[in-house]
């Protein structure tokens, strides 16, 4: 399980932006940065800074992937035939917490990541608990029968802030998702700008 340095909620006000459109961030309210030169005036950023932000930003928005783990990901999109920051996107949609995220069984990534890690989660109607896991398409991803009566699983699925994108196939009633097929950039539902091609150039340089 990664294990993370600070609080969720801490992380769009250092990022200065509503990393998933949450009604309740913070950022909401403190439109700068966390702590006492949070609101001091800062210089034109670098392009290095500008891409580093790109990678934190897409890092955080994923659950907050520690380094070693994000590096890796983005060296095997660089080994699958296409466009590289298509095959990273494609990669972190993969991610099982990713999609029990978007299944909508979790109102945060945070959440999926402890879901799947508390063993309340099947694919193709094994148990597995490593949040990173690869999913392939046509992989059925379900919650398990003792913890389908979850009433968090089913306050996060009436939530309407959110809906179930294209490339994953839901079915609410039984709590079962399929993994249709890997997305595209530009079909995964981001609620601010996300550049992963920036981030390519970073881990480039």
């Amino acid at each position: 399980m990664t294990k993370r340095i600070s609080a969720k909620h801490k992380i769009d006000r250092r990022l200065k932006i509503n990393l998933w459109g949450r009604p309740k961030s913070p950022f909401n309210k403190r439109d700068y940065g966390p702590g006492q030169h949070g609101q001091g005036r800062k210089g034109k950023p670098s392009d290095y800074g500008i891409q580093l932000q790109a990678k934190q930003k897409l890092k955080g928005y994923y659950g907050n992937i520690n380094e070693r783990q994000f590096r890796n990901i983005y060296k095997k999109a660089t080994m699958l035939k296409g466009d590289t920051g298509e095959n990273l996107i494609g990669l972190l949609e993969r991610r099982l917490d990713s999609v029990v995220y978007r299944a909508r069984f979790s109102t945060t990534v945070f959440s999926a990541r402890q879901l799947i890690n508390h063993g309340h989660v099947r694919v193709n109607g094994k148990k597995v608990n490593i949040s990173s896991y690869m999913v392939k398409e046509e992989d059925i991803i379900e919650i398990r029968d003792k913890s389908k009566q979850l009433a968090f699983i089913d306050i996060a699925l009436a939530n309407k802030e959110r809906e179930t994108p294209e490339y994953i196939h839901l079915d609410e009633k039984n709590k079962k998702v399929t993994f249709v097929r890997t997305p595209k950039f530009d079909e995964v539902p981001y609620p601010v700008i996300m550049e992963p091609n920036l981030v390519i150039e970073y881990y480039s340089r």
